[in-house]
């Protein structure tokens, strides 16, 4: 792989801590949820994930698109993030909803089928992350 560009991010205190990058871009507390028997009240690793995710889909998919002739003006993509057990292991689910005001939903399925393809979050979890597509 040639290397475009790296992200340098470090964590103290976990899930109950502080982010910062090393560019100084980044500088927030993360918490763990309510939902998982946390605090609450700041960010946490599955919504950072899901912000990630979201963006880099509809950069490929826009890339995708441009590269077809399909103008996705107005794409959005909706990403969830799920956390939970499995035996000891803890797992991440995802499920990404994606919604192209104005193209077909057979043109759609296709694009986002090979956005799945280009993505490089897409290739990271492929095989280690259940993902769900789902055009809207």
């Amino acid at each position: 792989m040639q290397t475009l560009y790296t992200a340098q991010a470090a964590t103290t205190g976990g899930r109950d801590g502080r982010v910062s990058s090393k560019d100084g871009q980044l500088e927030f507390d993360v918490r763990i949820p309510k939902e998982m028997g946390g605090a609450g009240g700041a960010t946490n690793p599955e919504q950072l994930f899901a912000a990630g995710y979201s963006a880099c889909f509809d950069s490929a998919l826009n890339l995708v698109a441009r590269g077809q002739g399909v103008d996705l003006k107005g794409s959005v993509v909706d990403a969830e993030v799920s956390i939970g057990k499995e035996g000891e292991a803890y797992k991440l689910a995802v499920k990404l909803t994606v919604t192209m005001p104005g193209v077909e939903k057979e043109v759609a399925q296709k694009l986002v089928e090979a956005a799945h393809q280009v993505c490089p979050y897409s290739n990271a979890t492929r095989g280690n992350v259940e993902v769900e597509l789902v055009v809207a």
